[in-house]
């Protein structure tokens, strides 16, 4: 009788909720200066909010009925939580293609995770997320284009092929020719998501609190839906290549925006040709080696963010193309110099100059094994006193005794499955710290914790090397010497910086030789 009761009184208060709801959508609805976009909101929050809860109780479910009762270290666990890997990777990524947009992207970030996420996530996305996602038909995109420019794109362009060269989780590229002859690509936002953003904010982290040992370092209130911001974020990062770091400018590029054919849901840039950043095989056809591309990719966004304070947050692979140096010659071996070009602007952040400096002496006393300094500026950066170990560890993918290890090569990641298997053990055993972290840390922190997961992603493919870690150190002490030189006139600091920029200049070449040295020691190993 109490439970028939029980179920008559949430019965009767989810008609009158439902009831209660449709009210006030059919109000709004009605009073909306756009009646046809509120009702798509009113109608999308519902569903997208029922697919996350049915794939997040079915991935529950699954996890929890197929392990039941299976023993912790036995061949038959490990078999049977594999294939539920898989099928709940499968059932996540239906639903970020049924949802599309901003859940695109949480698939994309998941991709990006490999140390921390189950192989069989990652794997499942890089498949599919970064350049296979929903496109939008041609009928879709003349419809774009009579709202944003009045007309359709053969009237506007020599040709224009209907077929997407790409498609991302906010638009897709198609390849055009202007009418003096030269080639664009014009980026055109999917119809569909100035309609349903604020759906996809409102209801994506419940499939991420689900799977919870996937590290939720992903700030999904960024979404810029604005591609004229976009445009002059790709100018105003340039410009700041040439102005503040004149020495690499050359060798980083965006493409050239048309500023009469863009709005805020069309984008008209110079077409460019290159290999993407994680395609090896291209890069070595290029007469580029990986291995230089590296060093490039790290010291770009080095620069951004240790001495511009304005970072590209989305480097992904499909965001980075190398070609070679428009200038340059190949060598006597045939080699050329890359170039690195930087596309889709869309999510840039500015750093203020304490944030950009403590981020600077963070990371150079990461390099440098200085645990005293970690502390400090960890604390400086909101992580706190007790959480300040368990931050340095989520910045370089190391545990605390690796962190502080004074050898040259502590910070460096050998790619095993040893190596994979310890840090996803970390993750899922502190997953409550790291929560804590997470929510403590400025929004601004959670982005580069996100450009740092992309950028470890792109050099692991690579294949990077320590010196990657070298050029970290370098840029980070540089930033952090000009800013103590700028906050200070006093000769005597002045005196004092100059002679730590000569023992940082000592400490970096002993770190070179030993590098050269252990280089030489591998290969004559090798050789024996």
């Amino acid at each position: 009788m109490a439970t028939r009761s029980l179920w008559r009184g949430r019965a009767k208060f989810a008609a009158v909720t439902t009831a209660l709801f449709g009210g006030v959508a059919a109000a709004n609805v009605a009073t909306s200066d756009d009646p046809s976009r509120t009702l798509k909101l009113y109608t999308a929050v519902p569903v997208r909010l029922f697919r996350d809860c049915v794939t997040a109780a079915s991935i529950a479910f699954d996890y929890e009925y197929s392990l039941l009762g299976l023993a912790e270290d036995s061949d038959e666990r490990s078999r049977v939580k594999h294939e539920v890997h898989l099928r709940s990777a499968r059932k996540l990524q239906e639903l970020c293609f049924k949802n599309g947009g901003i859940y695109i992207k949480l698939g994309q970030h998941i991709g990006q995770l490999e140390y921390l996420v189950p192989h069989e996530y990652v794997q499942t996305m890089r498949e599919c997320m970064l350049n296979k996602c929903p496109v939008s038909s041609y009928d879709q995109v003349c419809e774009v284009f009579k709202k944003e420019l009045g007309e359709t794109p053969d009237k506007i362009f020599s040709e224009f092929d209907p077929v997407p060269i790409a498609s991302a989780s906010l638009a897709q590229v198609h390849v055009a020719q202007l009418p003096d002859g030269r080639k664009v690509a014009v980026k055109v936002q999917h119809i569909h998501m100035t309609d349903t953003a604020a759906a996809d904010q409102a209801t994506v982290e419940l499939i991420v609190n689900t799977l919870h040992w996937i590290f939720p370092s992903f700030d999904y209130r960024w979404l810029e839906l604005d591609f004229l911001v976009e445009a002059k974020n790709s100018e105003r990062c340039l410009d700041n290549f040439w102005k503040l770091s004149p020495h690499i400018a050359p060798y980083v590029y965006a493409p050239i925006v048309y500023w009469s054919l863009s709005t805020k849901k069309l984008l008209t840039m110079e077409y460019i040709d290159g290999a993407q950043v994680n395609d090896l095989k291209s890069i070595r056809k290029l007469g580029v080696q990986p291995h230089e591309v590296s060093k490039l990719v790290s010291q770009a966004f080095a620069e951004m963010m240790f001495k511009h304070g304005f970072v590209h947050c989305d480097p992904h692979a499909a965001n980075l193309l190398i070609r070679p140096m428009p200038s340059s010659r190949k060598s006597i071996l045939g080699k050329r110099e890359p170039q690195l070009v930087l596309l889709d602007h869309g999510l840039y952040k500015d750093l203020d100059f304490q944030t950009r400096i403590s981020y600077a002496s963070l990371w150079k006393a990461l390099i440098f094994s200085d645990a005293k300094s970690i502390k400090e500026n960890s604390v400086k950066l909101g992580a706190g006193e007790d959480l300040y170990a368990l931050f340095a560890g989520i910045l370089t993918m190391r545990p605390w005794n690796r962190v502080i290890d004074p050898a040259i090569d502590h910070l460096v990641i050998r790619g095993g499955d040893g190596d994979r298997s310890e840090l996803q053990m970390y993750a899922s055993q502190y997953f409550p710290q790291i929560s804590e972290l997470l929510r403590r840390l400025p929004r601004v922190i959670l982005l580069m914790l996100k450009t740092n997961d992309c950028l470890r992603s792109v050099n692991n493919a690579l294949e990077s090397s320590l010196e990657t870690f070298l050029i970290i150190g370098r840029i980070s002490s540089e930033a952090v010497i000009e800013a103590k030189l700028l906050e200070s006139k006093s000769l005597l600091v002045r005196l004092n910086v100059w002679i730590d920029e000569i023992l940082l200049d000592a400490r970096l070449f002993g770190m070179q030789v030993a590098l050269w040295l252990l280089q030489l020691k591998r290969a004559l190993c090798w050789i024996y």
